[in-house]
């Protein structure tokens, strides 16, 4: 008789078990399928909203350009040498965030190949952590013939953590000649 009642407590208790294991399921299901609109009613609150798709006849809209703000980028050019260099805009409007293309027009006036190469820098200088160039001519050192002329970009996109109080960057280059590359200049001594 122990032996039975004993294996009856044990099928009670394991009822009992089974019963709270189908209550946790459950809840662990309720919980996965109530996810999607607690990350929606997150994601809006936060303004991220990946989600949801824009509202009919509205052109989708990033979310890092910041609309609120203008900066004004002004450019320019230093030659080190006897060549013309200068940007093809004196200044943009831009908005932290947007993409922005601006040219540079070279032309070695030299009655030789040269080569060289242009060194950036920023004012204020707290403008260089926030100042991205995701294309620009400065990268590389370049060889132009006599009297050629070229256009070369620099593509930048200004970070929306800029300093409320920077309005106005100075992009400035300096543009060189890079020794050795090219056969020294008529006349001179090496």
């Amino acid at each position: 008789m122990a032996l039975r009642s004993s294996l009856a407590l044990l099928r009670l208790d394991n009822r009992r078990l089974l019963g709270k294991l189908a209550v946790v399921a459950a809840l662990m299901f309720g919980f996965g399928y109530a996810m999607v609109p607690m990350y929606r009613a997150i994601c809006e609150a936060l303004g991220v909203n990946v989600l949801s798709s824009p509202e009919k006849g509205s052109a989708p809209r990033s979310s890092q350009v910041d609309l609120s703000r203008t900066i004004t980028v002004e450019f320019d050019a230093n030659a080190r040498g006897p060549w013309d260099f200068k940007p093809a805009q004196r200044s943009v409007q831009v908005h932290p965030g947007e993409l922005t293309t601006v040219m540079y027009e070279f032309r070695n006036v030299q009655g030789r190949t040269m080569a060289a190469q242009a060194i950036p820098s920023y004012a204020p200088q707290v403008a260089q952590a926030h100042f991205t160039k995701v294309e620009c001519f400065c990268f590389n050192q370049w060889t132009l013939k006599p009297g050629e002329a070229k256009q070369w970009p620099v593509v930048f996109v200004i970070d929306p953590k800029l300093p409320k109080d920077v309005s106005t960057i100075t992009l400035s280059y300096t543009f060189f000649e890079v020794g050795g590359k090219v056969p020294a200049a008529p006349g001179s001594r090496v």
